[in-house]
């Protein structure tokens, strides 16, 4: 069966140990996937010049996040990485991908796992976002990566459709969310629906941008996402949250049922 693939919002590194209705979606996912062979996760949290893959054996969990409780920097994702599965990546995309075989991973995958995944008895990998690349270049990326899915390889993109760190209320998690940020989720929300992939990559010209994508690394993962979309795929959203006021949690998987 051709696995499905995920757009997952992280979010605050809080999410982590919190318990919420964010984090109990993905433990829900957990419970509903197919064991994959591995998971390919592009990471918000990783910009690089060119496009690179993890390609350790044994990759590091990284702490890409301040100021925050002791407790989170004493979690361990101790996961496998796949040699074989990055050299794959090379392959299917004509080496456009490098691999990198020093690099860990990043609370963008290991924060979103810890609760899909707890038992981290699954290879994992990352993508970089090349920050050279146009939004319609790291779509068009995405597309290579489709023979993964009929090897087994879960496919995630993490991120965040609104992220706007300037305007986040540190104070509270779940409240008031500020009107741009629900009109814009909402609105992207029903061009996936729409399946118009056009204007989903140029987001940009979209009403209230400026405000919820002032920076597009946490964005970009959706597209590769979206890239990967084919006519049997069935989209689901799996989480609609909106965090401290200013970050859209908005999950999704499309799957062939």
């Amino acid at each position: 069966m051709r696995m499905p693939v995920l757009f997952i919002g992280h979010g605050s590194p809080m999410n982590i140990i919190e318990d919420n209705t964010y984090t109990r979606s993905l433990a829900a996912l957990g419970d509903r996937l197919p064991k994959p062979t591995a998971i390919l996760v592009v990471s918000a949290h990783w910009q690089t010049r060119n496009t690179y893959v993890t390609a350790a054996s044994l990759p590091p969990t990284i702490y890409d996040f301040y100021g925050f409780p002791e407790e989170l920097y004493e979690i361990k994702y101790p996961c496998p990485g796949s040699l074989e599965i990055a050299e794959l990546v090379q392959a299917i995309t004509g080496n456009q991908v490098r691999a990198d075989h020093q690099r860990g991973i990043d609370h963008a995958a290991w924060a979103v796992l810890k609760h899909v995944f707890p038992q981290a008895d699954i290879p994992v990998l990352e993508l970089s976002l090349d920050r050279l690349k146009t939004p319609g270049q790291h779509y068009e990326l995405g597309r290579k990566l489709a023979p993964l899915r009929d090897d087994g390889v879960l496919i995630i993109g993490s991120g965040n459709i609104v992220h706007n760190l300037a305007k986040v209320n540190f104070e509270q998690m779940y409240g008031d969310v500020y009107s741009w940020a629900l009109e814009f989720d909402r609105r992207i929300a029903e061009l996936m629906v729409y399946g118009d992939h056009g204007s989903l990559i140029n987001y940009d010209q979209l009403p209230n941008a400026r405000w919820a994508v002032p920076t597009n690394e946490h964005y970009l993962p959706l597209l590769y996402t979206l890239a990967l979309q084919e006519e049997p795929d069935v989209l689901q959203f799996t989480c609609t949250d909106m965090q401290n006021g200013s970050i859209s949690m908005r999950s999704l998987m499309l799957s062939q049922k």
